[in-house]
């Protein structure tokens, strides 16, 4: 069974409406904890649209699994998780207009930009993942940047409308996480993942963790955030 990791973004997002002090993510992170998640993701973006410094310092404190710290390969956000050094770092794609993380990191349009951050941030003894898309040249440049992960993203997977997608989806992934682990590179997978789609993902041999937060989120607004994660390890079990 792969580790779930719970990203609470989303109850920052809630917070920041209103910017007010309520719901805390620090404290969903504990009962995500508590639940029995293995890791707490946050996204740290540029805009500080949901999670804000403060979180992440808190979070830094109080996390006793794991803190991945997702962040787009900016100088300013690098240093930030030099200092704070969490368990794990994320590279991601960052869009201002966009809603959420629209797609993998395009390494090879980008390549000397993601290896000197990957660079910079292992120099410092953190370990670095590269959320990309499941596309085998996009894998090998992955590998060319010294990373030691990479996150699959799943959501052409989540979004398919029909089973025939849905299968061509689930075969590049599985395709990707073999390619992966052939040069060397640990994986994980995310995004769109929810509680209808996760088993099949959850099944795939050699996916060390996955990530998940708007689905668990979501359903803990009517569940508890507790019972919400017990139902998704239950599922990727």
């Amino acid at each position: 069974m792969p580790r779930l990791n719970v990203n609470i973004d989303h109850v920052a997002t809630v917070r920041q409406s209103r910017r007010g002090v309520e719901p805390d993510p620090v404290f969903a992170a504990y009962l995500a904890e508590l639940a029995g998640a293995e890791g707490i993701v946050v996204h740290l973006r540029e805009d500080r649209r949901h999670i804000q410094d403060r979180d992440l310092k808190i979070l830094r404190q109080t996390v006793k699994t794991k803190l991945n710290m997702e962040m787009a390969p900016i100088e300013e956000i690098v240093e930030i998780a030099i200092d704070i050094r969490p368990e794990m770092v994320t590279l991601v794609p960052e869009r201002r207009e966009e809603i959420t993380t629209e797609g993998g990191l395009n390494i090879l349009a980008h390549p000397e930009t993601i290896a000197g951050a990957v660079n910079k941030i292992k120099k410092k003894g953190l370990f670095v993942s590269l959320f990309i898309d499941p596309n085998s040249e996009q894998i090998k440049a992955a590998k060319n940047t010294g990373a030691d992960m990479v996150e699959i993203h799943t959501g052409l997977y989540a979004e398919a409308k029909n089973i025939e997608e849905k299968i061509e989806e689930l075969k590049k992934i599985e395709n990707s996480v073999e390619a992966s682990l052939k040069l060397g590179l640990r994986v994980s997978a995310g995004h769109g993942l929810n509680y209808i789609n996760v088993r099949r993902i959850s099944q795939i041999r050699g996916v060390e963790e996955l990530n998940i937060g708007h689905s668990i989120i979501a359903r803990s607004v009517i569940v508890g955030i507790e019972k919400a994660v017990k139902e998704m390890l239950e599922l990727c079990r």
